[in-house]
């Protein structure tokens, strides 16, 4: 009898709705999951294969056919770690376990386990482009170990110092005197330079006015030396000249373009740039002093030194040299480069962030704990750089939330128990009328 079907049509219904309803029910129970991306379930009729005399085929009920991934974007929360990286845009993170079995997820939440490797919180390893010690990346990909990453030392090779020299001070024709310091300099400025080793070693320049035109003209020459503690103690490392116009303007730094040769004509030291620094360092250490580009030069004699009549300052003083560094921190660009800082203030690549894209991501087999793996379904990832070929980009101090939406959880919720009441009123209601049907005999 026909009639007994409705039992099982109202049965088929309630097994449908009340799986759709753990489905709503792990969404809900997942809105604070990092990177979770909600699930949808999906219905489909049973037909019977039996006709009516009509011609036409009566359906049997529903099953739930497909709980398919919604793999949209998930909102964007702020966090105070670098480590947290927020993929904005298609892709995944790719990690390996400890086997090298590649699994992929959208959760960056990352931390420096006790060996030095970036992993996410179940211990699996964060895979990335290799860097080579100059901080270039290659095109190796592997696990990025950040515990021997140090930043080397870098001796000074050049200093840039810019100051105003007091034109109204009195000439000392002898020149700076190493043996009487205090006597024989007008203007003094001091800076920390690095040897090979990285060790900083305190170089005070002095200067000196040595010669005046008194007519008017541009031999205004000042001296300088840099005294920095030698080998045999304290002694002059470098010298050399300044030549300033009468406008101040400095009208060169090189003796071959002053207007007489101040080594010879005031008979003063030569030119000199050998630091022998203590300590173990490379010895003949040059350091070239940049004071600026004198008109002799094509520039204008005013980016630099100068010799105004306002009392000697320094202005501005830098040098290319520092200290060797270890690492005190990380972060990350758009493009997924993951950068060290270093405590000597340089900053060095270690690495860039690898990003899978897949054909079909709904395909991909879930693996519990906000992971993913390939599945046939889903084909091979195509991986590649953030910010590249379609695939997103990384947003540090970010984490991506879970894409679950409330309200429409709450809406399914309400039509799911609908439907689950209805189905349960049509069992009641054909149970009714098989108990009329049997009443008929009294």
């Amino acid at each position: 009898m026909a009639i007994l079907t409705s039992l099982f049509t109202g049965i088929s219904g309630l097994n449908a709705n009340g799986a759709s309803l753990s489905v709503i029910g792990n969404n809900i129970a997942n809105v604070n999951t990092v990177g979770f991306k909600a699930s949808r379930a999906s219905f489909a009729d049973v037909l019977s294969q039996s006709l009516t005399g009509s011609g036409g085929q009566i359906g049997r009920g529903v099953f739930m056919s497909d709980v398919s991934t919604l793999f949209s974007q998930g909102s964007l929360e702020t966090t105070s770690s670098g480590l947290d990286f927020g993929l904005d845009g298609e892709g995944f993170f790719i990690m390996n376990d400890a086997a090298g079995t590649a699994l992929y997820s959208r959760a960056g939440q990352f931390s420096i386990n006790k060996d030095g490797y970036i992993v996410n919180p179940e211990g699996l390893f964060l895979q990335c482009y290799q860097a080579d010690s100059s901080g270039t990346v290659t095109d190796a990909i592997g696990n990025i170990d950040v515990s021997s990453s140090t930043a080397p030392p870098n001796m000074t090779s050049t200093v840039q110092l810019t100051a105003n020299l007091d034109s109204g001070v009195v000439p000392m024709a002898a020149g700076f005197d190493i043996n009487d310091v205090g006597n024989s300099y007008h203007f003094s400025t001091s800076m920390t330079v690095y040897d090979s080793l990285g060790n900083g070693h305190l170089v005070t320049s002095y200067f000196t006015k040595v010669y005046e035109d008194t007519a008017g003209g541009t031999g205004n020459y000042w001296q300088w030396n840099a005294v920095a503690d030698g080998i045999a103690g304290t002694d002059v490392m470098a010298r050399g000249y300044l030549q300033f116009d009468s406008s101040g303007a400095l009208a060169a730094e090189n003796i071959a373009d002053m207007d007489i040769n101040p080594v010879t004509g005031l008979g003063l030291g030569g030119v000199m740039s050998d630091f022998d620094f203590s300590g173990g360092g490379l010895q003949d250490q040059s350091i070239t002093f940049d004071f600026g580009t004198g008109t002799a030069d094509g520039g204008s004699g005013l980016d630099g030194a100068t010799q105004f009549g306002s009392p000697s300052s320094t202005l501005f003083l830098s040098q290319n040299g520092y200290a060797a560094g270890s690492l005190k921190g990380l972060s990350v660009n758009q493009d997924g480069i993951v950068s060290g800082l270093f405590t000597n203030g340089q900053t060095r690549t270690i690495g860039q962030a690898v990003v899978g894209v897949f054909t079909n991501p709904e395909g991909m087999t879930k693996m519990g704990k906000n992971l993913f793996a390939e599945s046939f379904d889903s084909g091979q990832p195509v991986i590649g750089r953030p910010n590249s070929g379609g695939r997103g980009r990384v947003l540090s101090n970010t984490l991506e939330l879970s894409n679950v939406d409330i309200a429409e959880e709450f809406i399914k919720l309400i039509t799911t128990q609908r439907a689950f009441q209805a189905n349960s009123r049509i069992i009641t209601t054909t149970d009714s009328m098989l108990e009329e049907l049997v009443n008929l005999k009294r």
